[in-house]
């Protein structure tokens, strides 16, 4: 196994450490440490695909595993942030039926022999997921620490939240429409 998907691997490893830590939303350092095997998880998200186009590197299991490794981390935050009642249950549904309708989509191209690439509207919808989990999960810790803060915090998550809700519609839509032909049999 490459590196490469080594740290696909260790992103699917890190996902239950990760939900056991947001679990414990009454204290504030499990908070903390969810936040830092997010973001060491993300980072591993960066670094796979950087280092199997550089060293050409790129396999099948990696095509395969590296998008259900993304999918795996960030559908995990959206649903323990809905537990916990910091993200509404109607954003995560969304979310989720766009990633479903996706990779449905590319199941039916690749039955037609296309690989369809993720465009840039898909790309910035990540980026945004992977900015307001963050923010999320500070909301707790920022609460214990500086009361005052936490309803700016708040108001600033949400916007998060809402602009990575609108990326997230409209790169699905933008994927569906941009590759539309594959479909038309249907």
């Amino acid at each position: 196994m490459n590196l490469p998907n080594k740290l696909t691997m260790l992103r699917i490893l890190l996902v239950p450490f990760f939900v056991v830590f947001v679990y414990f939303e009454k204290y504030p350092v499990c908070q903390v440490l969810a936040l830092v095997l997010f973001i060491s998880a993300s980072i591993t998200d960066l670094l796979d695909g950087r280092i199997a186009r550089s060293r050409n590197l790129v396999t099948d299991f990696g095509k395969f595993m590296d998008p259900i490794a993304d999918k795996l981390l960030v559908m995990s935050a959206f649903v323990m942030l809905v537990e916990q009642q910091r993200m509404p249950g109607w954003v995560c549904i969304l979310m989720l039926a766009r990633e479903f309708i996706v990779s449905g989509f590319r199941l039916v191209a690749s039955g037609k022999g296309k690989v369809i690439a993720a465009g840039i509207w898909g790309k910035l919808k990540t980026i945004t997921q992977m900015i307001y989990v963050p923010m999320a999960l500070l909301l707790i810790p920022i609460k214990a620490l500086d009361p005052a803060v936490h309803p700016i915090w708040q108001v600033l998550t949400d916007i998060m939240m809402y602009i990575s809700l609108a990326l997230t519609l409209w790169s699905g839509f933008c994927y569906i429409w941009n590759n539309r032909e594959y479909i038309k049999d249907m």
